[in-house]
């Protein structure tokens, strides 16, 4: 009775039915995965409540969906389908984002398969190494000399290049993005994207841009780089 109550109503009478216990064996492991992924991600990481909770379903989710294609390739091809359609109907995220969710699919696929050993090292090695990488700060240095520069210079100033020989001395690439005129016409407020050769010499560079620009506003930020680090 129970054999029956799980079979598809269109599988052949010689088709192989995935057991209960086997079930409920993969679902289970695939939910503790989902654990140690969410809580690999939420080490050092800004996150939010519905992200590390979908984190740690997905590894199911994706079990199921591979347990029951179970070799069906025109079945396979329509989830990989709906899983598109659920990615371009989401928000963009940020690369680490995306890379664990990535991660948690391949952990649920792996276990959804039966490699249920697999699957536990696939996680706790990756989640090893990104808790390690994040620990270490891996690639942080160079992206702290990333800047954004807001500088506010009088209308009679040409700013084409009053700029560049400060630029320089203190950084290694240098773009104006933006001009924007502000208080009523009477200035002009430039936008550079600035890679610094030492990220200790910022101070010391607005002081030398002080005295080109009359000593009026100046502003330096980290740069943004969310909507294009994917």
């Amino acid at each position: 009775m129970l054999e029956s109550m799980f079979r598809g109503i269109f599988d052949a009478e010689t088709a192989s039915v995935i057991s209960v216990a086997d079930f409920l064996l993969c679902v289970g492991c695939s939910l503790v995965i989902g654990l140690i992924l969410a809580a690999m991600y939420m080490y050092r990481t800004r996150y939010t409540k519905s992200f590390v909770a979908t984190l740690a379903l997905l590894p199911a989710v994706v079990c199921v969906v591979i347990m029951m294609v179970n070799g069906n390739v025109g079945t396979g091809v329509a989830v990989a389908g709906a899983f598109s359609l659920v990615r371009f109907r989401s928000v963009p995220g940020t690369a680490k984002e995306i890379g664990v969710l990535f991660l948690a699919m391949g952990a649920g696929l792996i276990a959804g398969m039966g490699y249920l050993g697999f699957a536990f090292l696939f996680a706790l090695i990756l989640s090893a190494a990104s808790m390690v990488y994040s620990r270490l700060d891996f690639g942080l240095k160079k992206a702290e000399r990333y800047k954004t520069l807001h500088i506010t210079i009088p209308e009679d100033l040409n700013y084409t290049d009053v700029f560049d020989e400060i630029f320089q001395k203190y950084a290694a690439v240098w773009e104006l993005i933006q001009v924007k005129t502000t208080n009523m016409g009477s200035m002009f407020r430039l936008t550079y994207h600035l890679t610094m050769r030492q990220a200790d010499q910022e101070k010391e560079m607005i002081d030398q841009l002080r005295c080109r620009n009359g000593n009026l506003e100046i502003s330096v930020s980290r740069q943004e780089s969310g909507a294009s680090e994917l």
